[in-house]
């Protein structure tokens, strides 16, 4: 089973999108440009100690680019 969180690739503008799968279904959390980003859409999304979730490959799934890559190559 995937992880409920992704993280897609890096955009042209540095940012990542993120998306919760909830009951089959994909919600937009918005565009995170950094870690902490990622953290507080978790924490919104009602996930507690969101920060240590992040490198949890059950939770969250980083795409297309490197985890914590904020930058382009």
């Amino acid at each position: 089973m995937a992880a409920p969180v992704s993280v897609h690739k890096l955009d042209a503008g540095g940012g990542r999108h993120v998306v919760v799968r909830r009951q089959g279904v994909d919600h937009s959390l918005g565009l995170a440009y950094n870690d902490a980003d990622v953290v507080e859409f978790l924490r919104r999304a009602g996930l507690p100690d969101a920060e240590e979730l992040l490198d949890d490959p059950e939770v969250v799934e980083w795409t297309g680019s490197p985890p914590h890559e904020w930058t382009a190559p």
